[in-house]
């Protein structure tokens, strides 16, 4: 797994890419080191699945992680505040007409 740990630390250098979006967002909680292991892993899990279908690899962007729905994101995030101490109570928002 030694190349896959060097291509890792390449993919997260590429700017854009959902590599470079999955280590960065890995890397603030975990570290850099299990960040680019989980990298690694992905790569090797991608390059399983083309060979497996025949396929070619299609980047699913840096904003892949900003695309999810918003009952995840919104979940998540009222986590990340209440381990900082807050309490928070989401309200939607009345549609624009």
């Amino acid at each position: 797994m030694g190349s896959a740990i060097q291509c890792a630390w390449a993919a997260k250098r590429k700017k854009g890419s959902y590599f470079n979006a999955q280590y960065y967002r890995l890397a603030s909680r975990r570290g850099p080191k299990k960040a680019v292991c989980a990298v690694a892993a992905s790569l090797l899990t991608t390059i399983y699945h083309m060979l497996k279908a025949g396929t070619q690899f299609q980047d699913l962007g840096a904003d892949h992680f900003d695309r999810r729905s918003k009952e995840v994101r919104a979940k998540r995030l009222i986590n990340q505040l209440t381990k900082l101490g807050f309490d928070a109570k989401l309200t939607p928002l009345a549609e624009a007409a």
